[in-house]
């Protein structure tokens, strides 16, 4: 697609790097604005949420490099190329968690009503992020013959990230852009019916982001591990989806705020 936006001198800019800042800046905006519905501190939940962003970006990368530890043992010039690369979105997600769940029990504030108001702009800046891969053919999926087929020819997407250049892929970028769009529709919409609870939209986005991703996953092709059949991101979604089920059913018969 378009892995490079514009090229100012000797300076670069990506369209993923913009993309993903794009992604971060919606995300904690979002957060913020809910975080007022909810009568929560904003500058605690800005601050929360910078922590987030730097934690989300470390962790990615982070378990990236552990997938591929093989790669970068065998070729250490390669640890640079992490500077080019996304990482793992569940190492971001993980890292973020734990995180932020130190910050909240740090200053008191509730744990699962915070946890509801990031979960979807959590969702939302995925969305953007994920075009994001799009844009510099990382993500990519495996060859097939499907009409919605997506074709990279741009060299630097094959430099950058191993994209494979002139074979119709499985566009898996968008399948999960689609499907996160899919889960913030649906957190916002649960938000207005009756029998909500804190936690409750926290939990429903791991749930429901864990099946969607350890899906996706079939399409990918890209190189991300492999453990007993199955990718890094597929044996993280089968430990997160039951355990955000029990959390949903403990949380909905407690019916109380938890920190």
């Amino acid at each position: 697609m378009y892995p490079k936006l514009f090229e100012l001198g000797p300076f670069t800019v990506y369209t993923y790097g913009v993309l993903l800042a794009v992604s971060y800046l919606i995300g904690l905006k979002m957060a913020m604005a809910r975080a007022k519905t909810r009568g929560l501190d904003s500058n605690r939940v800005l601050d929360l949420g910078i922590y987030i962003i730097i934690a989300a970006l470390v962790g990615a990368k982070a378990l990236l490099a552990i997938v591929d530890i093989n790669v970068y043992w065998n070729n250490p010039q390669e640890i640079f190329s992490l500077l080019r690369s996304g990482g793992v979105f569940y190492g971001g997600l993980i890292l973020a968690v734990a995180v932020a769940f130190r910050y909240i029990l740090k200053h008191g504030m509730p744990l699962w009503t915070t946890c509801d108001v990031f979960a979807p702009g959590i969702a939302l800046g995925h969305v953007t992020g994920r075009l994001g891969c799009y844009a510099a053919g990382c993500c990519y999926g495996k060859p097939t013959d499907v009409p919605w087929a997506i074709t990279f020819t741009d060299p630097a997407a094959a430099a950058n990230v191993g994209t494979p250049l002139g074979i119709p892929l499985h566009p898996t970028q968008l399948y999960d852009a689609g499907a996160e769009l899919i889960i913030l529709v649906y957190l916002l919409w649960s938000e207005r019916r009756k029998g909500n609870f804190p936690g409750k939209t926290f939990w429903t986005y791991m749930v429901l982001y864990g099946i969607a991703r350890f899906i996706v996953e079939f399409f990918r092709g890209d190189p991300r591990g492999q453990y007993f059949g199955f990718s890094t991101s597929q044996i993280v979604s089968l430990l997160i989806v039951p355990i955000g089920v029990v959390m949903l059913l403990r949380l909905k018969n407690r019916g109380a705020e938890t920190v």
